[in-house]
């Protein structure tokens, strides 16, 4: 009786095993590649021949001609796909506090003459540490200063952020959002 229980066992390990480890992602990655395959592949952004980024994953700017990103709190390394998460500080954790000082102090030491308040997404960190875009107030606190250092005109720069700014999905879900990565691109074909 124990044999035959087992044998039953066996069978239904293998067939489950098969069924789910093996033709159940084949069939999902076969049809992610057939409906979505820029999705399925990354959302990988392109310059001619040579990838540059993705529009799911963030990157650091801190070049003051550029948009600066939302701060990342995974490590080693900033926007670390393989190790994605928050920062778990507290609000009142002295690192939080000391982390958002350096943001607030670096953002005021690259556009000294910017008097307007910072939002908040440009010196706290996204719960994955991964968030390739800002809110469309961040990206405007940012005008002045991209607009002054390349050169161009305060309105030309704004038109361009209106015009990488995402609306809600649908119309309904979540926020409006600017990504950084597709507006730095955009920005370096208006004025390399």
């Amino acid at each position: 009786m124990y044999f035959e229980q087992l044998i039953i066992s066996l069978r239904s390990l293998i067939v489950w095993s098969i069924l789910t480890g093996i033709l159940y992602p084949v069939v999902i990655t076969g049809v992610a590649q057939k409906l979505f395959p820029h999705q399925a592949n990354g959302s990988l952004i392109q310059q001619g021949d040579k990838v540059v980024g993705s529009s799911l994953i963030g990157q650091p700017f801190d070049n003051p001609k550029y948009f600066w990103s939302r701060l990342s709190a995974t490590g080693p390394a900033a926007y670390n796909a393989s190790n994605s998460s928050g920062s778990n500080l507290g609000p009142t954790n002295p690192a939080l506090l000391q982390e958002v000082q350096g943001r607030i102090d670096a953002l005021k030491k690259a556009d000294p003459d910017n008097k307007d308040l910072i939002p908040v997404d440009l010196v706290t960190s996204s719960a994955s540490g991964l968030d390739p875009h800002i809110t469309p107030a961040a990206a405007q606190y940012q005008i002045k200063r991209v607009a002054r250092v390349r050169g161009l005109s305060e309105e030309a720069v704004a038109h361009l952020v209106d015009e990488n700014t995402e609306g809600r999905f649908l119309n309904l879900l979540g926020e409006a959002g600017v990504n950084v990565l597709k507006l730095n691109l955009a920005l370096d074909q208006m004025h390399p």
